[in-house]
């Protein structure tokens, strides 16, 4: 070995200028590759991992863990190289984790799980959805809706129709989570007296709006050359059009929801709340990277969506506030990394030149630190 080690000094020794070019050419792809590395504040090291979650209002947490968790727990367990299935049952809602073996790549693990999804027999009514691929560290970017004139439940609309989709479409981003804000709905409230004279029930009535809201294909008129689509409009969009769905037509005279019922713009139960600063009623947005991606590409696009919806699309009075950008964490992790590493060369340098004495031993080995680091890169 000591061999060896005595023959590469002595190569490099006798060609110098070719021991030169290729330190300096290391020395430059070393930076380059540094440069393009990918840098996270918080690395992923989890295993692969899917998660499957399954909606079905209005049912106890005893209805759902044996009616929706167990069969997909069941079905779950002949999927190969999984460690283990748990799994969480609450109202309304089931939860079932199923983790993997190292090196399980997530296209084989989510191959599986879907195929064996369709197998489970649900109850009619469920809504099944398989999480896209994030890990526990996944969060990169928050976010707030704020306008001075509009309260949070426009402003949940505009997030859910048009701030939601935008960001979504930004490459790398797995899900965008949503806090506080109303949920908009219309209310129906019925007049007992009115239904009786008009020898109504309340499922004629909620059977007439529900069929009223869609639209309804047609067919082709052509005339002189050109063809014309016919198609029926029936979306409802505000109160209006709810008061004057007719609900049943008696000799010619229609019986409408507006003479049984007032209709108003109301919002669904809250089940919480956000904040920010002296703001007590906020809608709040969470982005979350795909796992395996770089954070730095993912947050420029982000802020460019961001900054397109701001100035091009949301309404001049609502803009969005970024809360926490992850880029500030690895920008000061990247820092205070360099500060460290100069400080330590600084130390080596000082240290090596006052028991050594000579300059030259002292800047060999002070050049040797930060070209180690680059040849590794």
């Amino acid at each position: 070995m000591n061999k060896f080690i005595k023959n590469i000094i002595a190569f490099s020794l006798k060609n110098k200028a070719f021991t030169f070019v290729w330190v300096g050419i290391l020395a430059i792809a070393g930076f380059v590759s540094f440069k393009n590395m990918p840098i996270e504040a918080f690395p992923d090291v989890t295993n692969t991992q899917i998660i499957i979650i399954t909606q079905w209002n209005g049912r106890s947490a005893e209805e759902v863990e044996r009616f929706v968790t167990t069969p997909i727990e069941l079905s779950m367990s002949s999927v190969q190289k999984k460690s283990n299935i748990r799994s969480n049952t609450m109202f309304g809602l089931s939860i079932v984790t199923i983790n993997f073996e190292d090196g399980v790549e997530d296209f084989f693990a989510r191959n599986q799980v879907n195929v064996q999804l369709q197998t489970v027999d649900l109850p009619d009514g469920t809504e099944v959805e398989v999480q896209p691929p994030f890990g526990p560290t996944g969060e990169i970017f928050r976010y707030i809706l704020h306008s001075p004139k509009k309260d949070s439940r426009e402003l949940l609309t505009l997030q859910n129709w048009v701030v939601d989709r935008a960001i979504r479409s930004v490459p790398g981003i797995a899900d965008v989570s949503v806090f506080g804000g109303q949920e908009k709905i219309f209310e129906l409230n019925l007049d007992p007296r009115k239904l009786e004279q008009y020898k109504l029930t309340t499922a004629q009535v909620f059977e007439a709006v529900e069929s009223s809201n869609l639209n309804v294909g047609g067919d082709v008129i052509e005339r002189s050359g050109q063809s014309y689509v016919v198609r029926g409009i029936g979306l409802l969009q505000s109160t209006s059009d709810i008061e004057n769905v007719i609900i049943r037509n008696d000799s010619g005279n229609p019986v409408l929801v507006r003479n049984v019922a007032t209709v108003q713009e109301g919002s669904l139960p809250r089940v919480g709340q956000a904040g920010y600063n002296d703001m007590s009623d906020v809608v709040e947005g969470i982005v979350i990277m795909r796992k395996g991606e770089n954070p730095l590409e993912v947050l420029e696009g982000v802020k460019a969506k961001i900054e397109e919806l701001n100035t091009k699309i949301l309404p001049k009075d609502v803009k969005l506030i970024t809360v926490y950008d992850r880029k500030d964490l690895m920008d000061f992790t990247t820092s205070t990394i360099m500060h460290n590493l100069i400080e330590g060369i600084i130390f080596v340098t000082v240290i090596v030149f006052l028991f050594m004495a000579d300059w030259r031993t002292t800047l060999i080995v002070s050049i040797v630190i930060p070209l180690s680091l680059l040849f590794a890169f």
